[in-house]
C-alpha cells in the first residue's frame, strides 16, 4: 500500500530453520527483516534469513518512493560482537531513573484557571499543554496538566487518573485530550488503541532536510546500553540480548523490535540564530515510544533542543546508528553542537499541533489545531 507496511502473519513458530524458511517463502510481500521472533531461541534463526534487496516484492509504482526513504530501511549495523551483563544494565537503569525522577520534580504547576482550553463539554476536554509540564504526575505527585484539569473540570469517577487517555512528554507542547466521564474514557481508550485518532506534530530539526516529504521506516528497540531510552534495532544489538534474564533486566529490554513508521513533510527551511533548521510536519504512523525523536536523530536531523536524543544527549547518538550509516545531507556534528549551545535553557521544539477523532459519545467528527510556540 501507500506506506509499504510489512505484512504481518500470525502463525505457530516453526520448529526448524528449514521449516521457517519454507513458510516465509510461501508468503507474498514479506520482508524477512521485519519478521519478529518472540522467543529467545528463535532469535538464533535470524542469521539464516536473508534480507531482500531494497526493491524486492514492492509494486513498481512504489519502488521509486522506497528508494527515497533515505535508504533507512536497509540500514544495518556492523557485526562486531557486543558483550553486556545484566548487572551493567541494572546499574545504568537505576542511575537514569533517579535522574528522570529528579527532572520530573521540576515540572511547572499550572493554576486551573490559566489552562489553555481549546474545547470542553460534559464528556471531554481538549487542552493546549505548555512545554515544561508533565501530562501526568507520576508516582511522586508532581505538578501536572492532569492535576490542573481535574481541579478545573472534575470527572465522573472523582479520580484524576481516570481522565487520562494519552500523554505528551514533559518537554513537548500541544493538544491533550482528557475524559470527564467513564463512558468517554472507555471509548477514547479504544480509539487510541485501535489507532483511530489522527495526530500531527510540528518540529524544528537541525540542518536542512533534502527531500520535501518522505517516510522513515526503522524498527525500534529498548536501548540496553542507555536504558530506559530507545534506539534503532539492528541484528547486532538483538543478538546481544541472547541469554539475558528478563527477571534481572526487565521484560521491556527484551521486547522484540517494533516496526516503526514516520511520515514527514517539510513546512519550511529556516534559520535559527543564523543556523540552518527545518520545520517539519510529522505523523507517527505506528506510535512507538520516543519514535519521532529517534527517527529524526537517525536521519541525521535531530530535533532542536532535544537533550536526550540530540547532540551530546543521554541516549545513543544518531538513534543508535553509526555516523557512516546516516544519509547524505545530514546535519554536521558542528552544526548540531552550535544549535545545542544556542538552545541551552530553552524548551525542545516539538508541538502536538493537531488532533482529529470521533467524539466518544455523540460520534461527531472533531478536529482541533493550535499553533506551535516556536
Amino acid at each position: 500500500n501507500e506506506y509499504n507496511y510489512p505484512r504481518i502473519t500470525m502463525a505457530p513458530l516453526p520448529t526448524s530453520a528449514a521449516t521457517l524458511a519454507a513458510a516465509l517463502s510461501a508468503l507474498l510481500f514479506v520482508d524477512t527483516y521485519h519478521v519478529i521472533a518472540f522467543t529467545p531461541s528463535a532469535r538464533l534463526l535470524q542469521p539464516l534469513l536473508h534480507r531482500p534487496s531494497n526493491n524486492q516484492n514492492l509494486p513498481m509504482a512504489n519502488q521509486h518512493q522506497h528508494q527515497r526513504e533515505h535508504r533507512l530501511s536497509s540500514a544495518s549495523s556492523t557485526t562486531t560482537s557486543l558483550c553486556i551483563s545484566s548487572s551493567d544494565i541494572q546499574a545504568k537503569l537505576k542511575a537514569q531513573m533517579t535522574k528522570l525522577q529528579e527532572r520530573d520534580r521540576s515540572s511547572r504547576e499550572i493554576p486551573p484557571d490559566e489552562l489553555d482550553v481549546i474545547y470542553e463539554d460534559e464528556n471531554i476536554a481538549v487542552i493546549n499543554k505548555p512545554s515544561g509540564v508533565l501530562t501526568v504526575p507520576g508516582k511522586h505527585d508532581n505538578p501536572s496538566l492532569n492535576k490542573a484539569a481535574f481541579e478545573r473540570f472534575g470527572c465522573e469517577s472523582n479520580r484524576m487518573d481516570k481522565m487520562v487517555v494519552h500523554r505528551l512528554g514533559m518537554d513537548a507542547s500541544g493538544l491533550v485530550v482528557f475524559a470527564r466521564t467513564n463512558a468517554a474514557l472507555r471509548e477514547l481508550n479504544t480509539s487510541f488503541r485501535t489507532r483511530k485518532v489522527a495526530r500531527k506534530y510540528e518540529v524544528l530539526v537541525c540542518g536542512h532536510v533534502a527531500n520535501d516529504n518522505g517516510m522513515i521506516n526503522l524498527p525500534l528497540m529498548r536501548d540496553y546500553e542507555c536504558p530506559p531510552y530507545m534506539r534503532v534495532s539492528t541484528e547486532e544489538h538483538q543478538r546481544a540480548l541472547i541469554g539475558l534474564d528478563p527477571v534481572e533486566v526487565g521484560k521491556k529490554i527484551l521486547e522484540s523490535p517494533k516496526p516503526s513508521l514516520t511520515e514527514y513533510e517539510v513546512i519550511a527551511r529556516e534559520e535559527l540564530d543564523g543556523k540552518d533548521v527545518t520545520r517539519l510536519a510529522l505523523t507517527s504512523i505506528s506510535g512507538r515510544t520516543h519514535q519521532l525523536n529517534v527517527h529524526c536523530a537517525a536521519i541525521g536531523h535531530p530535533i532542536v533542543g532535544d537533550t536526550i536524543y540530540g547532540y551530546g544527549g543521554e541516549a545513543a547518538a544518531n538513534g543508535g546508528l553509526d555516523q557512516q550509516e546516516l544519509p547524505e545531507g545530514s546535519a554536521s556534528e558542528e552544526l548540531q553542537k552550535e544549535i545545542t549551545e544556542a538552545m541551552t535553557g530553552k524548551p525542545m521544539c516539538v508541538h502536538a499541533k493537531s488532533i482529529s477523532f470521533e467524539h466518544p459519545i455523540t460520534r461527531d467528527e472533531l478536529s482541533f489545531e493550535c499553533e506551535a510556540p516556536f
